[in-house]
């Protein structure tokens, strides 16, 4: 909004045409915007008792600790969220668009299953198979659209090598029209599958805002460079019309992270909810898929990839033999069980999360 109304007035205000003065002032807006809010927002959700519905199955120090503590605090994450790129990303551009749409359409989703669980007293909450449902259904609205206008092509890349670049729509030509929508399904694969690995991420006290921050930072660089053509060349990247755009969007999810972060850290006030986390996972996954880096995906949210694999893993094997893996799934709660600290997981996660997008960017050279 601030580019349209401010670029045309020149001399000083030149410098929004910059996408990283507004990356930076969207990361920035999105933090105060959510700090300034949280302390409300909590005292309102516990005096409402809207609190998180702990599982008894879980672990014990989680009855003993946590019970009482507000959660939803996923609103106040995506209202900063959406308000930043609203003000600070073109309007005219759709990729921030449709990444936005996706955000907001599975914090919807969210929303409903954290307000069963408050509602009903019951960690059950929202079925699983109307929450894949809805995950679905967005996904194909939004990627069926974008495929369908030309804002996303069915080429698929593989990173660390420079040609390694299969366009589905004509890799058949008996067919591309199917193998061009299947790059959608692929799209909604990966939507749905980052949002439930970031959902189950969040067991502990910052640890899935933690990952969340380094990843959204990591794909805001990524993002730059794809929509830059010069940068793209050097780097033997995909090229995508509007991705600077996209960057804005992640750095405006660094920041209401960072701002949702001050109050979740251990001990957390306030948790973020299936509304904050299917949230993430779908800006997450979006943003990835859009700006052809959805393989690299794996990497960067290695974390969640490794949270997913746990249970993953432990279902499988138990099903066979009957015995269990791990002490407990995701594997978060598996270290709680082997006697570390919940801080001491929490901080080791944030390291690996850490490390992984460090070893994502530094990819950017092995082309």
């Amino acid at each position: 909004m601030l580019y349209h109304l401010l670029l045309p007035l020149g001399g000083p205000f030149n410098v929004i045409r910059y996408i990283t003065f507004r990356s930076a002032c969207a990361m920035v807006t999105a933090l105060v915007l959510c700090y300034v809010a949280y302390p409300a927002f909590i005292e309102w959700m516990r005096k409402k008792k809207m609190e998180q519905i702990i599982r008894a199955e879980g672990p014990k120090e989680h009855l003993e600790n946590k019970v009482g503590t507000p959660t939803m605090g996923g609103v106040v994450m995506l209202g900063g969220l959406a308000i930043s790129t609203l003000l600070w990303a073109r309007l005219d551009e759709p990729l921030a668009w449709f990444v936005l749409t996706v955000t907001l359409g599975y914090g919807v989703i969210g929303f409903i299953d954290d307000w069963k669980k408050v509602m009903e007293r019951s960690s059950d909450g929202l079925s699983g198979r109307y929450k894949i449902l809805g995950q679905v259904v967005i996904g194909a609205i939004v990627f069926g659209g974008a495929y369908a206008t030309d804002r996303m092509d069915a080429t698929f890349h593989i990173p660390f090598y420079k040609h390694a670049v299969f366009d589905l729509a004509h890799l058949w030509a008996g067919a591309p029209t199917v193998l061009g929508w299947a790059y959608v399904a692929w799209g909604i694969f990966v939507l749905t599958g980052t949002s439930n690995a970031v959902n189950l991420t969040d067991g502990l006290d910052g640890l899935a805002i933690g990952a969340t921050i380094t990843s959204a930072g990591t794909f805001a660089v990524l993002a730059y460079v794809a929509g830059h053509t010069e940068f793209a060349e050097y780097l033997r990247i995909p090229y995508v019309a509007g991705a600077g755009e996209v960057a804005i969007v992640a750095m405006a999810l660094l920041g209401a992270g960072l701002g949702f972060l001050w109050f979740n850290c251990y001990p957390a006030q306030i948790f973020m909810g299936d509304v904050g986390a299917l949230a993430i996972g779908g800006a997450l996954g979006s943003i990835a898929v859009l700006v052809k880096q959805e393989i690299l995906l794996a990497l960067v949210g290695g974390v969640f990839v490794m949270e997913t694999l746990s249970v993953m893993i432990q279902v499988v094997w138990f099903k066979r033999t009957g015995k269990r893996v791990f002490l407990m799934t995701p594997i978060h709660h598996h270290f709680e069980k082997a006697g570390w600290g919940e801080p001491k997981i929490i901080v080791r996660f944030w390291i690996i999360s850490g490390l992984l997008a460090l070893v994502a960017l530094s990819t950017l050279k092995l082309r």
